[in-house]
């Protein structure tokens, strides 16, 4: 093992891209671009479904709808809160600098679709389905994605989960590649197959997880190592004697 990383940072921090002030939300050595939002920019919608497929310089909030169905819809600078929804089907959607905060999406089924600089932040997503997603410089924080299923989502950026209960989630044939987790409910989630080289799993305890041995070249701290252990004795169900 390697020396001893520095202490996680979890607040946001200010970074400058371009000769432009930027927030960012750091975990270790992952630092996600939030959403640059400004209210006095932002008008106020009914509808996410914006004119020709398009949605920018929005606000939409408290929406408690039966069923919200998106397809081929560009979703730019804009902040989505206290939206409520029993079903929810979204699909060929692009995401940039959107802000989900407060929201209950359980059961949503969300496919094909690229998502840029975007947060969920105390988020109900309970069973949802995230069918080849790719994210990049996304943030879940305090977000309830319990029985949620990812499969074929890739990281082509900075992702993290901070503070999220993922209890019996299931990561299927995913690219987690340099994904930070941060003090997450990680009981009886499973890696199917995929890609975690660099994954970053310090700061959660592991003794619960399913399918270890797809979790190649990830990072944990020493300390973890009897976490795995127990995880890997219970999935060959190891008699200890």
């Amino acid at each position: 093992m390697g020396a001893v990383p520095p202490a996680p940072t979890t607040g946001p921090r200010i970074s400058t891209l371009e000769g432009k002030t930027m927030d960012t939300r750091a975990v270790r050595q992952t630092s996600v671009t939030l959403p640059d939002l400004d209210d006095a920019d932002l008008d106020e919608v009914d509808s996410l479904e914006g004119e020709h497929g398009k949605l920018r310089d929005f606000r939409y909030g408290d929406a408690r709808l039966r069923e919200l169905s998106l397809s081929g819809t560009q979703l730019m600078d804009g902040r989505v809160t206290g939206l409520t929804t029993q079903r929810a089907r979204l699909d060929e959607l692009r995401l940039h600098s959107v802000e989900f905060s407060g929201c209950d999406l359980s059961g949503l089924h969300w496919e094909d679709s690229k998502l840029s600089r975007v947060t969920f932040t105390d988020c109900k997503l309970l069973g949802a389905a995230w069918e080849q997603v790719t994210l990049d410089d996304v943030v879940f924080e305090r977000c309830r994605l319990d029985l949620a299923a990812f499969t074929g989502v890739r990281a082509t950026g900075p992702v993290i989960f901070s503070s999220c209960s993922l209890r019996e989630a299931r990561f299927s044939a995913a690219d987690l590649s340099d994904v930070a987790f941060n003090e997450c409910d990680l009981h009886l989630t499973e890696f199917d197959g995929g890609t975690y080289r660099g994954c970053d799993l310090r700061g959660n305890d592991l003794s619960g997880l399913r399918g270890v041995s797809a979790l190649k070249k990830i990072i944990i701290d020493r300390s973890q190592l009897q976490d795995l252990a127990e995880a890997f004795a219970a999935e060959q169900e190891i008699t200890l004697g």
